[in-house]
């Protein structure tokens, strides 16, 4: 059994699509671009927003980040609470608190915003360390929050093979299985996140899990 977890959020214990796609959607507007199908946006869900901007819309990178001055506009009062527990997420980390297991939370989100999403949800009572990005989306790779986030737990300090098999990472896109692997730590997969189909077979992922039940057994099990 594991004896730390590092958890993304979206996509992995939360569904956040209605919240991100429309805030995106809200930022998009304000550029004079207009997308009504809001499933085009759902790649916005996982990487750091700036980069998403950049990316899919091709703005220049000072633009990307005031972009994301203007998605916060919405998010922070609206989008962060249009989102929804995966069903079974409580109950599992109950379980895992349980049996003593040290989870963290390493999301590309700024901290805050983490922070007031779990607290909204009652989730914040089964954390020992939550890790984000910082307020304007800066120090946001997930390799950067891998790192932190492992820091706070005292993983670090383990010798290689023992961080292998005491350390998950789990998460539902590319980015977050080659945090895992960039800081040598188990990577589990969930495929009913927002990964595109082969995403984390060809990112590495050490095992890929369907389900939430699924999830519970690998990661509880002696």
């Amino acid at each position: 059994m594991y004896q730390y977890c590092l958890f993304d959020l979206d996509g992995t214990l939360t569904d956040p699509r209605e919240g991100i796609t429309k805030c995106v959607q809200y930022a998009l507007h304000h550029y004079g671009i207009e997308e009504p199908d809001l499933t085009k946006l759902e790649a916005f869900i996982g990487p750091p927003l700036a980069d998403s901007f950049m990316q899919f819309y091709g703005f220049p990178e000072q633009k990307a980040w005031e972009a994301c001055t203007v998605y916060r506009e919405r998010f922070i009062p609206i989008g962060a609470y249009e989102n929804k527990v995966f069903e079974g997420v409580p109950e599992m980390l109950q379980q895992m608190k349980e049996k003593g297991i040290q989870i963290a939370i390493a999301s590309s989100k700024p901290e805050v915003s983490v922070r007031k999403i779990l607290e909204h949800f009652d989730l914040m009572r089964y954390f020992d360390v939550v890790v984000g990005s910082a307020p304007d989306g800066s120090h946001g790779t997930k390799e950067e929050i891998v790192e932190r986030a492992l820091s706070e737990l005292g993983v670090q300090a383990l010798p290689a093979k023992d961080r292998y098999s005491q350390c998950v990472m789990v998460g539902d896109r590319k980015f977050d299985i080659c945090g895992a692997k960039k800081h040598g730590v188990t990577a589990v997969g969930v495929s009913f996140g927002f990964a595109d189909e082969g995403e984390l077979e060809q990112a590495g992922a050490d095992y890929i899990v369907d389900s939430i039940e699924e999830m519970t057994d690998f990661l509880i099990r002696p």
